[in-house]
């Protein structure tokens, strides 16, 4: 008995040294057996998502019939999904393997700096990917000039520069706030509409700021993409050949997937007014964009795509005929 109170006391001492450091994260999963069973759900999906964009990764920068815009773009776009999947994920399986479900400070901060910057990133970069599809199918004879690799390369590193502009001014001052009361982020990771609830002062300023700076990089993007498939749509309409239409609208269909799952679950997130937010459903969403859409990206252009999935069996066969010789 004297042992347990013993035990207990220190386990008490831990928790509030730790919290005076950092902030502890309670997770999504219990260690019942159906959570044990979705969190190897997760689990098997983080290594789809990893091993899919890695291979995508790979095969893009190999293959010389993908040095194209339109594969530069998706390289891109798997990076953003491979560094956002494991900014998130091996942490959350370290917490939970382990029963340490403390994060540092200066963890936390890096954690909302990545995943803002991540998010934002990709964002901006799927509502250019379907202006360069635009290009692509209603300018063809003009898309190598319009989409140089110099266009390309403005296009990719605005998308980030936007990206980790946001990401370092969010984690500047949600860090800066005094975090006197509760370090208990109820949350898988450390997202920052979760920790300006256990903030000291008054963030609403900052809140409306941040509701603003969402709906400027969720709704422009997205403007950009229901315009760019108007057009799309119109120009399909009016193609001759039937077989043309039908190969850009598979094209088109697959960035439609990826966007729809991206946003529709930032969206929900990000936008709704916070009288109807609850921790359950915000962690059961994020779950889809942090690793699900990651996992989803590089299945959804490379089954569907010729190209990747010839590249894929060129690599294959290569790899068979070293391993004969």
């Amino acid at each position: 008995m004297h042992l347990m109170i013993v035990n207990n006391t220190a386990m008490e001492i831990w928790l509030n040294e730790s919290c005076t450091d950092g902030f502890i994260l309670l997770g999504i999963f219990s260690h019942s057996p159906a959570d044990l069973a979705l969190f190897s759900v997760v689990m098997v999906v983080f290594s789809v998502a990893f091993c899919g964009n890695v291979l995508l990764l790979a095969l893009i920068s190999i293959d010389p019939r993908l040095h194209t815009p339109m594969y530069f773009f998706l390289s891109q776009l798997s990076l953003m999904d491979l560094m956002l999947v494991c900014t998130i994920v091996p942490k959350m399986a370290a917490s939970f393997l382990s029963g340490r479900k403390t994060i540092s400070f200066v963890g936390c901060g890096m954690q909302v700096g990545f995943f803002v910057s991540l998010v934002g990133s990709e964002g901006l970069l799927l509502g250019l990917m379907a202006y360069d599809r635009y290009v692509a199918i209603s300018h063809p004879l003009h898309y190598s000039t319009r989409m140089s690799q110099r266009v390309c390369l403005q296009i990719a590193g605005s998308s980030w520069a936007f990206g980790l502009l946001d990401g370092l001014i969010q984690m500047v001052v949600v860090m800066t706030f005094p975090y006197c009361g509760s370090r208990v982020v109820d949350h898988f990771f450390c997202e920052v509409p979760a920790l300006l609830k256990l903030a000291c002062v008054d963030t609403s300023l900052f809140e409306t700021l941040l509701f603003a700076c969402c709906v400027f990089m969720l709704l422009l993007p997205f403007s950009i993409i229901v315009a760019s498939y108007v057009r799309i749509l119109g120009a399909v309409l009016h193609m001759r050949s039937a077989q043309a239409g039908k190969r850009a609208l598979a094209t088109c269909s697959s960035h439609m997937t990826a966007v729809s799952l991206f946003y529709g679950a930032a969206m929900f997130i990000y936008l709704r007014p916070r009288r109807y937010r609850t921790p359950s459903h915000d962690k059961v969403v994020s779950i889809f964009y942090t690793v699900i859409t990651p996992m989803l990206n590089p299945l959804i252009y490379s089954l569907r795509n010729r190209d990747v999935m010839g590249a894929l069996r060129k690599g294959l066969d290569c790899c068979r005929s070293g391993s004969q010789h």
